[in-house]
């Protein structure tokens, strides 16, 4: 993994660093900071010849690309995969990969959905579900913090508050694991998902459709602006869709990423068992600090200079989400979990128009699971082998035993 230094071609833009990391493979998966420093550390825009795109690895840059949206845009695709060249695996998104006026109008309805006045009628709700969650497992001491907590918790209100039917559910998270897969390159990862792929489709795409959402659910209000008329009755499914993955997987990796960082630093889980309206800022570091979502991609509408180099129009660049969070150019001690520090402006949900629209619910679930913790719960010890979950987008853990001591 180095830096060639040699001069670009394939319409690249003179002079900028080319390196022969791929980051998406398993080796980068499992090795990832020392490469996300070399990234950061070869300028501020590098080429990677292996997938022939562009990257951006330092927070300045990342935050920049995600903040013009008329320049870097969606429509083209947030994957690898350009739209305007192939055609897209399943319909595209239309919030995520949409551009204004489309994505204004589409966003402004889930907005109103998701609501901080809609997800305040949550909270009590979420937060018992939280509770009962952790006594249930403080009673077996011993379990897997990743399929009976950070899984479990989510899958136990979420699909509710969708409006979702008990039956089948199971298809939630293969799917939203595909969707995320399916952002990459043409790499095994995104193949065996997408081969993989039709009963989940199948599932989600007829649970969001009107008649089979309960009433009163985030589904059933999507689907009211229908009768109002700001979306029409064609895009009221794919707006659930969105929701879907969008407001589940965020919440599961983020999860596991905070259990897994108060495991590793005892101190920090002292911090907050003495303070527990420190819930919030320690699920919110370990989205900064872990990156569930590491990679988006955006495709350039014109050329445009970046860290001094031109780049021309139609060319995919990749947002190094984690390494930006770890940018000691932009966070002192970049590389420690600190349930103290000032979390604002971190790049785990994306940034801008097209922040992640389940960022409300990932965090108000992050929150009462960690409040819950810090009541109930002394200490967290890993007692197992930890397996990490290969995702060419997302980031996280496949197991992580653990055993809880009641406070």
């Amino acid at each position: 993994m180095s830096a060639t230094g040699s001069s670009t071609t394939d319409g690249s833009g003179a002079g900028v660093p080319h390196l022969d990391i791929d980051p998406f493979s398993t080796a980068f998966f499992d090795d990832l900071h020392p490469a996300q420093q070399q990234l950061r550390e070869a300028g501020p825009l590098v080429y990677l010849d292996k997938w022939k795109i562009y990257g951006v690895a330092r927070h300045a840059e990342v935050h920049a690309v995600l903040n013009d949206p008329a320049t870097f845009c969606s429509s083209r695709g947030v994957g690898l995969s350009d739209f305007a060249k192939e055609k897209p695996w399943r319909p595209p998104s239309i919030i995520l990969e949409a551009d204004p006026p489309a994505h204004t109008r589409t966003r402004a309805v889930l907005s109103d959905v998701l609501s901080p006045t809609a997800l305040k009628q949550l909270r009590g709700r979420f937060a018992a579900a939280a509770e009962a969650k952790v006594d249930e497992l403080l009673e077996r001491k011993s379990f897997d913090a990743i399929a009976d907590l950070a899984e479990a918790y989510p899958l136990s209100i979420f699909p509710d508050a969708l409006g979702l039917k008990q039956e089948g559910r199971e298809n939630l998270l293969p799917y939203a694991g595909l969707v995320f897969n399916a952002f990459g390159p043409p790499n095994q990862l995104r193949q065996d998902a997408i081969e993989r792929s039709a009963p989940h489709q199948a599932y989600v795409a007829e649970q969001c459709q009107r008649e089979n959402l309960a009433p009163g659910g985030f589904g059933a209000c999507i689907h009211a602006h229908v009768d109002s008329g700001n979306i029409t009755a064609a895009e009221a499914p794919l707006l659930v869709r969105s929701l879907l993955s969008a407001g589940l997987d965020t919440t599961v990796y983020g999860i596991g990423a905070a259990v897994y960082c108060l495991a590793r630093y005892p101190d920090q889980f002292a911090k907050l068992r003495q303070d527990p309206t420190l819930a919030r800022n320690a699920f919110e570091e370990a989205v900064r600090f872990e990156s569930p979502v590491q990679t988006f991609f955006r495709t350039t509408t014109r050329e445009v200079e970046i860290g001094g180099y031109m780049i021309g129009e139609g060319e995919k660049v990749l947002m190094f989400l984690g390494a930006a969070n770890r940018d000691p150019r932009r966070w002192e001690n970049a590389d420690s979990y600190d349930i103290t520090r000032r979390t604002s402006g971190h790049v785990g949900y994306g940034s801008g128009i097209h922040m992640c629209v389940g960022q409300l619910v990932a965090r108000l679930e992050g929150e009462t699971m960690m409040a819950a913790l810090a009541r109930k719960v002394a200490g967290i010890e890993i007692t197992g082998p930890v397996k990490r979950r290969y995702n060419n987008t997302l980031r996280g853990l496949d197991s992580l035993p653990v055993t809880f001591t009641a406070a």
